[in-house]
């Protein structure tokens, strides 16, 4: 097994989309503060994990805007949850089990800060040719098929989020929706709830992608999910930030400024084709 790799970002300035091979594959990450707000800190953090050759853990956390230690609270809980993650192999555990003792422990350790700040953790687990998603708060995951079918996204742990799963309410008056900003399951809580996603088989042309709700409260899913998969990968993220930042800028509904971040992963890289018989990593 390789060495481990933890490549975090915390409160970070990428002015462009950091990409890299990735496996078999290629991922891009980007972050930047709410481009409406001089000097502000951007409190999104986001990860790359590299477990062994075949697996690997994307993740995005976004510090709870309105509340002091927003940015402390994402980056320690990554922080923690990365340092878990790693440590896999040495206590025999599986991936799963992992993870899930990682939100545990970034939870207690967001906790143990005592600012009261808090924060949304959003997974992406993959192994080999499967993925499982674990998510708290509305930061979502996203599996978007080489024809733009939505193969799976995670529910926002928030009251719009539900209103819009219940059917009470439809995307375009939740993106206008006077609560949209409102969470309701965090980091930073004695009543944090982990949500499990299905296991679900990644095809070669499969995108995966992560994003804090500064990406999904100005970008409609059927346009994000159109960005993602158009194109490169560096270049589907030069897209999907400049068209996130120009939205923010703008003065016509719908618009929320706010800190984005996302990780964009996809299976198979540009230009090459997968053998007979081989399975899309």
């Amino acid at each position: 097994m390789q060495d481990q790799v933890a490549q975090l970002y915390l409160g970070s300035n990428t002015l462009e989309p950091l990409c890299s091979p990735l496996g078999r594959g290629e991922v891009a990450v980007f972050s930047q503060p709410c481009p409406t707000i001089e000097n502000r800190e951007n409190e999104d953090s986001a990860a790359v994990i590299v477990i062994s050759p075949t697996t690997w853990v994307l993740a995005v956390a976004d510090g709870v805007g309105g509340i002091p230690g927003g940015r402390q609270a994402s980056a320690r809980a990554l922080e923690v949850f990365a340092r878990r993650v790693q440590r896999i192999e040495e206590t025999t555990s599986l991936l799963r089990e992992a993870i899930l003792d990682g939100f545990d422990e970034a939870n207690r350790a967001v906790l143990a800060l005592g600012t009261g700040g808090c924060t949304t953790l959003a997974v992406a687990a993959i192994e080999r040719d499967r993925i499982r998603c674990y998510h708290v708060g509305d930061s979502a995951v996203l599996v978007v098929g080489q024809r733009g079918r939505l193969k799976h996204l995670t529910v926002a742990h928030s009251p719009v989020g539900y209103a819009i799963e219940s059917g009470m309410l439809d995307e375009a008056d939740a993106m206008n929706h006077a609560d949209r900003h409102l969470v309701s399951n965090v980091l930073g809580s004695d009543q944090m709830k982990i949500e499990i996603g299905p296991k679900i088989t990644l095809a070669a042309r499969d995108t995966v992608a992560i994003a804090s709700d500064g990406v999904l409260d100005n970008i409609s899913i059927d346009q994000f999910s159109t960005l993602v998969r158009n194109g490169p990968i560096a270049k589907a993220a030069r897209e999907l930030a400049k068209t996130t930042l120009d939205r923010m800028r703008q003065t016509e509904e719908p618009n929320k400024p706010d800190d984005t971040t996302f990780v964009i992963y996809r299976p198979q890289r540009s230009g090459r084709g997968t053998k007979q018989g081989e399975r899309s990593a």
